[in-house]
């Protein structure tokens, strides 16, 4: 299995995937800051490895902070500066936060117990290394129930990469492939190349040649043509952040493979771990997208495709709403529409609770009854919609919960 993400006494050891698939390349990255740039030159990229890689970026600034400092509180200062560095190298992976927030809260509950900046440093490394085995065993069980949904003989189109590349290993759109081919399932996967860092012509594709899944490689702008042809039967794709309300941000192109497969009846799964699910994001609409550099458009291989003095976009990211997304797969199981209903329910969340107006469709009446003539129910809303999925939701009997 491949692991992308590895440390050891030199530091954060990263295979470079910009060099990929000609080179298998490692970098060796010994200071925080070079292990935040790494990520920001996407030498690392998919929201989970980015996480992973977080994590033991602390570890690495834990152990020059040990060398540096007096003391836990100058220690703990430096880890919270080291975790800002962090979190701003990639803002659209939610992941990535999540990871320092879960590496320092077990500082924090460390440094209560009074313990020395040695042993602080011990549970720092602990805890990354749980991160990096968890998030193997969450990817493994993302593909078990991520394999209910795709038939013997499937023709899947996959964008950009969510493979092991992306994660500490398995992988989360290629895990739910790897899973049913492991299955003795027959699997066909189209990889878009997904321009313009073309992560699945060089890395959805070396990856599944290298377990000898059946992988064919096609330009972005060929998924609609295949999909009228009758060549694809469902789409699996992976996740940086997950709103609430189940509004999705993907690599860029994802939106338009969506749109693409609710015109043709086709449907468009998103596998990701709980962690890419973020409850203080109440939709797509708040997600950060990222805007990359403009040489990832104007150069290919270094060599200039564009005209100088001409101004190019490039964000890195797309947000598909919920309403494009046929479930969501997670290690908890397969969520569907009301998403804001089985997100909160896979979380642990209590469900949420709308004021009367929401449920009755009416507006409050004032004391002296002067709204009583308007009785007209307005729109569902999400609110509402997320009420009535508590009530029944209904899946196949062979379908995880949540």
């Amino acid at each position: 299995m491949i692991e992308p993400v590895k440390f050891d006494e030199r530091g954060v050891v990263l295979l470079d995937q910009r060099v990929l698939p000609h080179e298998e390349r490692w970098i060796a990255l010994g200071s925080v800051e070079e292990v935040a740039q790494a990520i920001r030159d996407m030498v690392v990229r998919g929201a989970p490895a980015i996480g992973v890689t977080a994590a033991w970026g602390l570890v690495v600034a834990a152990r020059a902070a040990a060398r540096a400092t007096d003391g836990p509180d100058a220690f703990r200062e430096r880890l919270r500066e080291a975790g800002t560095l962090l979190e701003a190298a990639r803002p659209t992976a939610v992941n990535l936060a999540w990871a320092v927030r879960r590496m320092l809260e077990r500082l924090d509950a460390e440094s209560a117990a009074d313990r020395a900046v040695t042993d602080l440093v011990r549970a720092l490394e602990d805890e990354a290394a749980a991160i990096q085995r968890e998030d193997v065993e969450t990817n493994r069980s993302i593909g078990r129930n991520g394999s209910l949904l795709v038939p013997d003989g499937a023709r899947v189109l996959t964008h950009c990469n969510a493979g092991a590349l992306a994660t500490a290993g398995y992988g989360t759109a290629l895990g739910v492939i790897r899973a049913a081919v492991e299955e003795g399932k027959r699997v066909e996967v189209f990889a878009d190349e997904t321009r313009p860092f073309l992560q699945g012509a060089r890395l959805t594709a070396w990856e599944l040649q290298r377990d000898g899944i059946d992988v064919t490689v096609i330009t972005d702008n060929m998924a609609g043509a295949l999909m009228a042809r009758g060549e694809i039967d469902l789409v699996i794709v992976g996740s940086d952040r997950i709103a609430i309300n189940g509004d999705v941000a993907n690599k860029i192109g994802t939106y338009s493979v969506a749109v693409l497969a609710r015109r043709h009846g086709i449907p468009f799964y998103v596998a990701a771990p709980r962690s890419t699910i973020d409850p203080d994001c109440p939709d797509g609409d708040a997600i950060p997208i990222e805007e990359r550099p403009a040489e990832e458009v104007t150069h290919l291989a270094g060599t200039r495709i564009t005209p100088e003095g001409v101004p190019v976009r490039n964000p890195a990211f797309d947000v598909t709403p919920a309403e494009l997304v046929t479930a969501i797969i997670t290690e908890e199981g397969i969520a569907r529409a009301p998403y804001a209903s089985s997100l909160r329910s896979q979380l642990g969340l209590a469900p949420l609770v709308p004021p009367p107006e929401e449920i009755t469709g009416e507006e409050p009446s004032d004391d002296d009854g002067a709204n009583e003539e308007n009785d007209e129910p307005g729109p569902p809303g999400p609110l509402r919609e997320a009420v009535a999925g508590e009530a029944g939701d209904e899946r196949p009997a062979d379908e995880p919960a949540g």
